[in-house]
């Protein structure tokens, strides 16, 4: 009995060192639960060193750190307990659900997998401030707004949102770019053209910055109570000045990560009055002017003319329907062909509308159009407006009578069959003679074309020859080659920049565009890996010279800063050539 209870503390010792030496390989994130504007730190963390560690894609974020690797060892009462974690930091890219894949690493010659962990990414959020943040201080030196012209207004009324980023004059920004657009829903909407915005200079809580309009949107409610405007982020690098200062006595700044949000704004839309509601209005809410014409008043029978029922004015012009026309049964109406001339800006849709109906009477005689009616609810007195048409008189001239025809009707009716009467001359239009002529057959064989064609392969033998010939030199021609590989890069890649030199913000547009396009081929990377710091890095790794990979940097870095500085056509040229010969040399060291 004894010798058999110390095999059992010897088993029970075995089975808890086993246990206890178990190797665990597992993922842990900071929050499931995060807004756009925040960051989630995702640790993968074993008890066991192991090797080929392969993190997941992280789809639907952007890594802005990591990986970081920590170890930790400890021994506690004899026992020693080992933790090694590699650390990321990510932001996401939009809203939605995502998924944390698995990681896999080799330990003891067997590889372990974490499991994958759900990720739900909401709008914008309130983060808790820190002075002693860089992202605090950024917080308070960049701001986005969104501006509505009118929180409570009736419904199919034309509000505007105008997006506004304001910088601090001591702030820089590095670059921009929306990350989360809103929706609009329950709204018609239409983006304003913002190109060519200058900055301004203005005060934002009582405070002076410089601002840019981002974004201009015309929004026409198309329900009733309270509706919410989703809000639009951007993530923004910022420059912020820092208590350091360099030699010559300057502030130093630092470059900070940013998403901003121009935050949910709610309107509460009132519905358009009961009282005193015309039963043909369709919804039209603006002020407008209405007119029925005809192309012709004057006709002959199966002549047409055109009838154009039209709107013209200020007001919701797409979100309406127009009057239809009644006419007699004895003209034949076809269907209406819709036209809209609307132009839309900060103010709302301006232009005029219409239906162009084709018309084709029958028989001769006077046909009245009779008026026809449209309403709509005038914002500036706040009550509904009918406007009428006169009545028109089309008169047909020429043609048969309604009478005649249902006579001539009649009378068909009454007819009996007749006996048809044959004459001799009913085949008089066959020809019973020819004039048939002799065709002489001829033969390809011994032709001009012949010979010509026997004789051009014994002409083409020498072409080919000396085609051939001028290609081996050309492929020898080792330094040609290379100036003309990098004016076809350069045609391929600059084209569109070249085009618009002169013209500064678009020159460098379209030249920022083309260097990360040439970077997106070459490097087979996304636009959302496009940063400095990572531009750098992936160069270095394909063993491009310091020196290009600098030159490339402070191309992009001019496109930044040209938007917003005087520039001549002279430097634009130069920027040209830079790029041109920076793309060649990148394109000849990159491994």
């Amino acid at each position: 009995m004894k010798f058999l209870k110390h095999i059992s503390i010897l088993i029970f010792i075995l089975t808890a060192s086993i246990g206890s030496a178990q190797v665990k390989f597992e993922a842990k994130v900071s929050k499931q639960r995060l807004g756009i504007n925040e960051r989630l730190r995702v640790d993968f963390v074993m008890n066991k060193d192991g090797d080929n560690f392969n993190p997941p894609n992280f789809v639907g974020f952007t890594i802005i750190g990591g990986p970081n690797q920590s170890v930790q060892n400890s021994w506690v009462n004899g026992v020693r307990s080992y933790s090694k974690t590699y650390s990321y930091f990510i932001a996401p890219k939009k809203r939605g659900h995502f998924s944390i894949a698995q990681a896999t690493i080799t330990i003891d010659d067997e590889v372990y997998k974490t499991s994958s962990i759900k990720i739900e990414v909401t709008a914008a959020v309130d983060k808790p401030k820190d002075p002693n943040d860089p992202n605090y201080i950024a917080s308070e030196n960049i701001h986005l707004v969104a501006e509505v012209s009118k929180a409570n207004p009736y419904l199919n009324e034309a509000i505007t949102v105008v997006y506004k980023l304001y910088v601090a004059l001591n702030t820089g920004v590095d670059n921009f770019r929306e990350i989360d657009s809103p929706r609009y829903n329950d709204f018609w909407s239409q983006n304003i053209d913002t190109q060519g915005q200058k900055v301004q200079r203005g005060t934002y809580q009582g405070k002076e910055y410089q601002f840019l309009v981002y974004k201009k949107v015309v929004l026409y409610p198309q329900k009733t109570g309270k509706l919410n405007i989703e809000p639009l982020s951007l993530n923004v690098s910022v420059r912020v000045p820092t208590s350091r200062r360099d030699i010559f006595g300057s502030r130093l700044t630092t470059r900070v990560d940013r998403t901003i949000s121009a935050g949910k704004k709610t309107i509460n839309v009132k519905a358009l009055p009961e009282a005193g509601k015309p039963v043909d209005f369709t919804g039209a809410v603006g002020d407008f002017k209405f007119n029925v014409a005809t192309s012709k008043t004057e006709l002959d029978a199966s002549e047409s003319f055109q009838i154009k029922v039209g709107v013209r004015g200020n007001g919701n012009l797409k979100l309406f329907n127009l009057p239809k026309i009644s006419l007699p049964s004895s003209l034949e109406v076809y269907e209406p062909e819709h036209n809209e001339n609307v132009r839309t800006n900060l103010s709302g849709m301006h232009g005029d509308i219409s239906d162009s109906y084709t018309v084709v009477p029958q028989f001769k005689g006077k046909y009245p159009i009779p008026s026809i009616s449209f309403s709509y609810f005038d914002l500036n007195t706040k009550s509904y407006k009918r406007l009428s048409s006169d009545e028109i008189i089309i008169d047909v001239v020429n043609g048969p009578s309604s009478t005649e025809v249902s006579n001539d009707n009649t009378t068909g009716l009454n007819n009996t069959k007749q006996r048809v009467v044959l004459n001799n001359d009913q085949f008089a239009f066959i020809k019973t003679k020819t004039n048939f002529t002799n065709i002489k057959q001829s033969y390809f064989f011994k032709t001009n074309l012949f010979w010509n064609l026997l004789l051009l392969p014994f002409l083409v033998i020498p072409l080919a020859i000396v085609i051939r010939k001028k290609k081996v030199d050309r492929a020898a021609d080792v330094y040609g080659n290379k100036i003309r590989k990098a004016d076809k890069l350069a045609k391929k890649y600059l084209g569109s920049a070249k085009k618009s030199l002169g013209k500064k913000e678009a020159f460098y547009i379209a030249l920022e565009k083309a260097l990360h396009n040439y970077l997106k081929a070459k490097l087979h990377i996304e636009t959302n890996d496009l940063s400095k710091d990572r531009v750098i890095k992936f160069l270095s790794e394909r063993q491009v010279e310091e020196g290009v990979i600098k030159d490339f940097v402070s191309i992009i870095e001019n496109c930044e800063l040209a938007r917003y500085t005087p520039i001549t056509t002279v430097t634009m040229q130069a920027d040209y050539e830079k790029a041109a010969k920076t793309i060649s040399l990148i394109d000849k060291q990159a491994r």
